[in-house]
């Protein structure tokens, strides 16, 4: 199971709306200058991510969740995204080489497979964001920004 903690935006009807931030890849990496995850990390605008999550308990705005998604279903998104465009690209590729012979040929039918296996992973990724196994979970609820826990030691370890 991954985890992530995330702040509750709001709660309602059993459903939290919870923000997630984008933690940068190579905070803590000794070679920052030459880092192409950092540079990526610095176009990119988006810092949060906002996630409806099923919640039977209420929650208010500003307490923290400690949220959980199957490394398989992850995983799989991955692999749908990444894999099936690089799959078209190469195997109509091959097959357009294959028949026509030419460089050329060959270009256009990996341009035709990678846009394919792009809007193939786009068709199929709203039927499979729908499964259970594939939604985050709560597995844990932090005390409400308001409430403050004081824990006192026992006079014998004064």
């Amino acid at each position: 199971m991954i985890k992530e903690w995330a702040t509750v935006v709001s709660w309602q009807n059993g459903v939290a709306l919870v923000s997630c931030d984008v933690k940068a890849s190579c905070s803590s990496c000794a070679s920052r200058a030459g880092c192409g995850s950092r540079v990526l990390n610095k176009l990119g605008p988006q810092t949060t991510h906002t996630l409806s999550v099923p919640s039977e308990q209420p929650l208010v705005k500003g307490q923290k969740v400690e949220l959980g998604i199957a490394e398989a279903s992850l995983l799989g998104s991955a692999m749908l995204v990444y894999l099936s465009p690089l799959v078209g690209l190469f195997a109509v590729g091959g097959l357009f080489q294959l028949l026509f012979a030419t460089d050329l040929a060959a270009m256009c039918g990996a341009a035709l497979g990678g846009v394919g296996g792009f809007l193939l992973a786009r068709g199929l990724s709203p039927r499979l964001a729908v499964r259970d196994n594939w939604q985050p979970t709560i597995l844990s609820v932090g005390l409400p920004p308001d409430e403050l826990r004081v824990e006192t030691l026992s006079s014998e370890a004064r």
